[in-house]
């Protein structure tokens, strides 16, 4: 997913003074890892996080994923759906912050 002003124009942001666009782009990214991350690993062994820690190849992580945790792809989604609904629920706190 893209994190741009195409995303900030979706979520009804595109007039956020240009000085906080970037800075709530990464926050967006930052928080969107950590809530997928903690999802994906409540469903995991120790000894498989550990080996997921050992990927550093996003392919080779995908796989990984795909036969380790066959429902991560639903997660993500669901994951940005929820990010989305709650930025649109506060966009005008957001817009005046």
């Amino acid at each position: 997913m893209q994190f741009d002003d195409k995303f900030l124009q979706e979520m009804g942001l595109q007039a956020m003074p240009e000085n906080q666009k970037q800075a709530f782009l990464e926050y967006v990214q930052e928080e969107l890892e950590i809530r997928i991350g903690e999802r994906i690993s409540k469903g995991l062994s120790e000894v498989q996080l550990n080996e997921f820690d050992m990927i550093t190849d996003p392919a080779e992580a995908a796989v990984w994923l795909e036969k380790n945790r066959p429902d991560y792809r639903e997660i993500v989604n669901r994951t940005i759906e929820e990010m989305k609904a709650e930025i649109r629920a506060n966009r005008n706190k957001l817009m005046n912050a």
